[in-house]
């Protein structure tokens, strides 16, 4: 009572005994051996620690512990300790180190990007199953996705200006209003997302570009989880789902992008994040949110262009991919080199620069009133040149002489009667 008058009920808790977690079944020098042979590399069972701790106590001459002793020091352990003894400091690092989360404190703040091949066989060009690459961009704040980019072509810078330029820009569908230009983009270190081309594009829109730590893919956890999203609520539903080994696709890859935009604006933006409890779309907008934008569409579309390609301006005006585009503007530098940008989706026009000015927008006559990717063009190209050898191959066909031809104009040989007959075999030079 009196302990309870003074301390509370901290005065009614049982002391701790003074030699509490210190072991009097092995002595000191033991149970460091103990700790010292658990730590060794490569790792030692516990039956062979217990051999060389009794083998030491023998020399000693003291008391050896019993095995059950052994086992019980060496469980207990630091297993962070252990993992750093046995793993080494990258495993130590993923598993018990603290790491640093990024955090937005308002949409539009930090931007993520990332890439990953889709778990889904899809018919390409050829008619061929393979699995198409997607690259996703999403606010860190909302966890919305502002933007995408499907493709069977493995990720490149072009991919990822694509996908950029999708989410920076309006959507042309009124239920999908995340865009906008980020404070900041946070990617990997990815040949694609520290290319030349990338980086210009976002010094141009004064975008602040941060990479993660090489071997620490923890601070890309949450566009990680959209993929994660994706695996499980829209490709497993979905004919030509393979994790694993391959599968007959039976959707093309535009009809796989309507689902996939689909799912994205009224499935994803509509679903409460664990994290944040809110819907991303609803989180994105808050209250009455009004994005930054581009001054106009001309600078965005920088994103969009690939690598720059010099040509020559002729009469006729300026060829590429064995088109031919013209604009009245170009009368003024026949004869000069210019630089072209061009979308590698929409080959209808290209954008001509002189001295590093805009000149003009270029187009092609012959396909304006049509979007025409490039890869059509080779498509069509590989079928225009499988029609020529097929009349080539049809007419070396005809001029080769038949078999029955041959047959009736060389006569058949009668065998002689006094013809010797051997058994042994000859040859024409013999």
């Amino acid at each position: 009572m009196k302990n309870y008058r003074t301390h509370g009920f901290s005065g009614l808790e049982r002391k701790q005994r003074a030699d509490f977690n210190i072991r009097k079944a092995v002595d000191e020098t033991s149970q460091k051996l103990i700790n010292a042979l658990t730590l060794q590399k490569p790792k030692l069972s516990v039956t062979t620690i217990h051999y060389k701790v009794v083998q030491e106590a023998k020399q000693r001459g003291v008391t050896s512990p019993c095995y059950g002793v052994v086992y019980n020091i060496v469980s207990r352990l630091d297993p962070a300790l252990i993992t750093l003894a046995h793993e080494g400091a990258v495993a130590y690092r993923d598993k018990y180190e603290i790491i640093y989360r990024r955090e937005s404190e308002y949409s539009n703040q930090i931007w993520q990007i990332d890439h990953t091949p889709l778990d889904i066989f899809l018919l390409n060009e050829k008619e061929e199953s393979q699995k198409p690459w997607l690259t996703i961009v999403q606010d860190d704040y909302s966890r919305a996705i502002s933007g995408y980019f499907l493709s069977f072509d493995h990720p490149s810078a072009v991919n990822t200006a694509l996908a950029l330029r999708q989410a920076i820009w309006r959507k042309s569908n009124p239920n999908w209003q995340v865009c906008g230009i980020p404070e900041s983009l946070y990617s990997d270190n990815g040949s694609d997302f520290l290319s030349e081309h990338i980086e210009k594009v976002c010094a141009t829109l004064k975008i602040r570009t941060i990479n993660s730590i090489p071997g620490r893919p923890q601070g890309k956890g949450k566009v990680e989880r959209v993929f994660l999203t994706m695996l499980q609520s829209l490709l497993e539903r979905h004919a030509g789902f393979a994790p694993s080994g391959k599968a007959k696709g039976s959707l093309t890859l535009a009809e796989f992008q309507i689902l996939l935009e689909a799912f994205i604006v009224e499935e994803y933006h509509h679903t409460k994040n664990r994290t944040t409890a809110e819907e991303p779309l609803s989180r994105w907008l808050g209250q009455g949110f009004l994005p930054q934008m581009p001054e106009s569409q001309k600078e965005l579309d920088l994103l969009l262009m690939t690598v720059p390609k010099m040509r020559k301006v002729h009469r006729d005006g300026i060829y590429f991919k064995q088109l031919r585009y013209m604009s009245l503007i170009l009368a003024a530098y026949v004869g000069e080199q210019v630089v072209i940008r061009y979308n590698p989706c929409d080959l209808a026009e290209i954008r001509v620069y002189f001295n590093g000015e805009f000149i003009c927008v270029a187009v092609c006559q012959d396909i304006a009133n049509q979007v025409i990717s490039l890869k059509e063009i080779k498509k069509t190209r590989q079928r225009r040149r499988k029609e020529l050898r097929g009349i080539i191959q049809s007419s070396k066909e005809l001029l080769r002489p038949s078999k029955t031809k041959s047959k009736e104009k060389s006569p058949k040989r009668l065998p002689q009667k006094n013809a010797p007959t051997t058994k042994i075999k000859l040859y024409r030079n013999d």
